[in-house]
């Protein structure tokens, strides 16, 4: 019942009494009527029933509707004093008059203490310009919706964001009545949010390249490490195919590769991509199946690494391992073979002097000994080479010269349809080596780009002069900061395909037909190169041409002058002991030296010195030592030399010429070193030295 209903009830009640008031008084005046007065009290009393009964009725429809009332007032006050969120009621300028119980909790204040405050009080002293502004806002617009506002109160010690919505209660006259605000912490949403700019930023920082693609190979993401990585932007990778813009052509690897993680869930492996500019990388790359909320796959993770600079490097040093070790074998057999033309080459150079008379044809036959036994040494020393034993006495070589030499030839024997050029740099200067040895590297590169030419061709020798920073001697093994100078020896022949690059420089591989290389060129190119301190490069493309690279290090000086060798200088009976393992050599020794009148005694092993060097070592000048003995090495025989005598004079004698090396690494005192095979005038001339 409502109010209105309610005093209709009171009026009608009222109107009966009323009528029933004027009826027993017409019947008191006239005491008469139609009814006698005990059935007007009747007819009254029946009338006051009704109404009774009527008011009964709508009194307690009235107390239903207050209960319901109050009903809704307690529903209302429980929603609005314990929901999560805080609820403030404020009037028009913000003194807060009502507040929740989730309100005062976000303060930690009691709900007494915020009514009748400034709601200003509790927003953070640095958002009060902030909290004003907003205010002007809710007064202009009549409401808000999730502005973010730092709440703090000092004696609660409270600090947080919050979210906060707000609408303007107009009055009657048109006039804001009061504000209703509506706040919540976020700061575990701030922390969420801090932690993905966290691991977004570790993504970005990351040098991996991160690339999430759909089941179609679409970009969805596209991280920085991808872009320093393969040099496309993200926006101009997102929404690409993947396999289009970083593979050249589809591998049945790459459809392994999805089958499997689509299948299992992972995979990793190698992969070759392509970057913007069309540059080939290595890539070490994992790949992660992502699942939707059903379980169902929607995309693939991808984490890439580029290994190609590391892949260089493993290359170069298997490379060097597989030389070392050929180097090794290489070595025993140049000292053996050196042992054998020593003899051959003494007995071919001493005969003619002991026998002036031979006739021509036997001194003819002992000169094709002698060209052949040292033809014989140079390919031993080729070997050495190879194998980095090769310690021959460096000069200064002018670079211009050398590759002016390399031309003269080149172009007097090459095909005329062959284009022959230089570019020499003004500046390239010199290096300290072998010039015989040089000569040989870059003879065998042009013979090499001749041949890759047969229907002609441009070929370029070119040097300058550059030097090399940390970050290029980190990505090669060879290379030391220093400055070099790079030869380059260019063909426009057929290429080098890429899969045997990598094995140009291993002895005894070549792509000649049989009976046309050795395969032994590129690999003595190599050992002189490094026993040089220098390394070498090479690039080719298959049908385009190939590149070849020399890097020496650089020296400044001027060439040294050659003096001629003084011819069979003589002794004057000096005692010599000369000792080695090898009769031969001992016999060829001894010959040519009395020869030269010298007196010699000799030995075959280090003992046998050391008895021999006791019994006269008043009367020995000079010891000629082998290194390589059995029983007893070379170097123990010197040692033990020098302790019964600290000035024994010795020259130690190799077909290994980094013994000389070795002696000096290990500071045992000899007055000179003989590489074998050793000429007769080499021989002398170096007695000689120790008796001037």
């Amino acid at each position: 019942m409502t109010k209105d209903n309610f005093k209709q009830a009171i009026v009608e009640a009222h109107q009966r009494l009323e009528n029933l008031s004027q009826l027993a008084s017409l019947a008191v005046e006239k005491s008469i009527g139609h009814d006698s007065p005990r059935e007007l009290l009747q007819q009254a009393m029946t009338e006051i029933s009704i109404s009774l009964e009527e008011l009964q009725q709508q009194n307690e429809e009235l107390i239903a509707t207050r209960h319901l009332v109050e009903a809704e007032r307690q529903r209302y006050y429980n929603l609005f004093n314990f929901a999560p969120d805080g609820y403030l009621l404020t009037d028009a300028t913000g003194i807060i008059q009502e507040a929740n119980y989730a309100a005062a909790k976000l303060l930690n204040v009691r709900q007494s203490y915020l009514i009748g405050k400034p709601m200003a009080v509790f927003v953070h002293q640095t958002e009060r310009q902030k909290f004003r502004q907003i205010m002007l806002q809710l007064q202009q617009q009549g409401q808000i919706r999730r502005e973010e506002l730092r709440f703090f109160h000092g004696q609660g010690i409270t600090d947080f964001p919050a979210e906060l919505t707000a609408i303007a209660v107009g009055d009657s006259q048109g006039k804001t009545g009061n504000l209703r605000w509506l706040f919540r912490d976020i700061s575990d949403r701030h922390q969420q949010e801090q932690k993905i700019r966290e691991q977004a930023a570790l993504l970005d920082i990351t040098t991996d390249a991160i690339i999430v693609e759909d089941l179609d190979n679409q970009i969805l993401f596209w991280n920085q490490g991808a872009e320093k990585m393969y040099g496309w932007q993200v926006q101009e990778a997102q929404g690409k195919n993947a396999w289009e813009i970083l593979f050249k052509e589809t591998s049945p690897l790459l459809s392994t590769a999805q089958k499997t993680v689509i299948e299992h869930g992972t995979w990793q492996g190698e992969l070759h991509k392509f970057t913007k500019d069309g540059k080939e990388i290595i890539i070490a790359s994992r790949w992660t199946l992502m699942l939707d909320a059903v379980g169902l796959p929607k995309s693939i993770l991808i984490i890439d690494t580029d290994i190609t600079e590391k892949k260089q490097l493993e290359t170069q040093l298997l490379r060097s391992q597989r030389l070392e070790s050929l180097g090794i074998l290489a070595s025993g057999i140049a000292h053996d073979l050196n042992n054998l033309l020593t003899p051959i080459l003494g007995v071919a150079q001493l005969l003619p002097l002991k026998y002036p008379h031979l006739d021509a044809l036997s001194l003819q036959m002992l000169k094709i000994l002698e060209i052949n036994a040292k033809r014989g040494g140079d390919l031993v020393g080729q070997i050495l080479a190879f194998a980095g034993g090769s310690e021959r006495e460096h000069t200064i070589v002018l670079v211009s010269q050398l590759i002016e030499d390399i031309k003269r030839i080149a172009q007097q024997t090459f095909p005329k349809f062959i284009d022959i050029n230089t570019d020499i740099a003004p500046n390239v200067g010199v290096v300290l080596g072998d010039s015989t040895e040089l000569h040989q590297v870059l003879m065998n590169l042009v013979v090499n780009a001749r041949d890759a030419m047969p229907n002609g061709g441009k070929l370029c020798i070119s040097a300058t002069k550059l030097f090399i920073d940390e970050n290029y001697a980190r990505m090669h093994i060879a290379a030391t900061v220093n400055s070099y100078v790079k030869i380059t020896v260019a063909d426009t022949g057929v290429g080098i395909n890429s899969e045997i690059i990598d094995q140009i420089f291993d002895p005894f591989f070549t792509t000649k037909e049989v009976g046309k290389g050795t395969g032994l060129g590129l690999s003595i190119l190599m050992g002189i190169v490094n026993s040089h301190g220098g390394f070498v490069e090479v690039a080719s493309q298959v049908g385009i041409g190939t590149k070849f690279q020399v890097y020496l290090p650089s020296k400044e000086g001027r060439i040294s002058q050659v003096t001629d060798e003084i011819e069979l200088p003589k002794g004057q009976g000096e005692l010599i002991l000369v000792v080695d393992d090898e009769v031969a050599i001992t016999e060829i020794a001894k010959t040519t030296l009395e020869f030269c009148n010298y007196k010699v005694l000799t030995a075959q092993n280090g003992i046998e010195a050391l008895n021999l060097y006791s019994q006269h070592k008043n009367e020995i000048r000079l010891v000629l030592m082998d290194m390589m003995m059995p029983i007893m090495g070379g170097e123990t025989a010197i040692s033990t030399m020098k302790v019964i005598n600290p000035q024994v004079q010795i020259i130690a004698m190799s077909g290994l010429a980094r013994s000389e090396a070795l002696l000096e690494t290990t500071g045992v005192d000899i007055q000179g070193f003989l590489a074998k095979p050793f000429t007769t005038n080499q021989l002398l001339n170096k007695v000689q030295k120790i008796f001037r």
